[in-house]
């Protein structure tokens, strides 16, 4: 291992702190849950910097940052949607459109040509909304009771972002397809 591994390393253990985290959250130790995901949060942000500020981003890196975001976002939501604390409707949603874009992404790079994604500016509110409203759904359960209206304001913020970017994503990468000659 050398220097340049470091930012990989760190995602790789980011998807591994997803599985305590689940643990808390489904055990309703909510505070502990929010501490492991500042530590997530913050790894995230370290592996970013480092690969970027040293030059030491790769494929892998590429691969296993998103990975880890999404094994964290997808089963926290998960878990959150079985305890009722997040509207089941929000986590069919949410799951949808992250496994209709990783399917399409590997139907297109096998089908078409290899994918070099990029995300929207509406799939970064989108993610940025998914964990705001991790946090303080977490966060109400937990430490501080949070305005109801906040939360519902959120959550209904999430549920347009989830749509109209999972929709943008299908209608984008169809249009690139049919450029490049792939037929229905």
């Amino acid at each position: 291992m050398n220097a340049r591994d470091i930012p990989n390393l760190i995602s790789f253990l980011r998807i591994l702190l997803t599985l305590p985290i689940v643990w808390l959250l489904f055990e309703r130790e909510f505070s502990y849950a929010l501490m492991l995901f500042a530590v997530a949060g913050f790894s995230d942000g370290l592996d970013g910097f480092l690969a970027k500020r040293f030059n030491w981003q790769s494929h892998l890196g590429g691969l296993l940052d998103p990975l880890a975001d999404k094994a964290l976002l997808m089963s926290s939501f998960l878990v959150l949607g079985g305890l009722g604390l997040i509207p089941v409707w929000l986590v069919i949603l949410v799951i949808f459109r992250d496994l209709t874009i990783m399917g399409g992404a590997l139907y297109y790079h096998y089908s078409v040509e290899e994918v070099d994604a990029n995300p929207s500016l509406i799939s970064k509110l989108n993610t940025l909304f998914q964990i705001m409203l991790v946090l303080l759904v977490v966060t109400d359960a937990g430490p501080l009771p949070l305005p109801q209206i906040l939360l519902q304001g959120l959550t209904l913020a999430t549920g347009v972002t989830t749509l109209v970017s999972g929709g943008l994503y299908v209608w984008v990468w169809t249009n690139k397809a049919r450029n490049k000659g792939w037929r229905m």
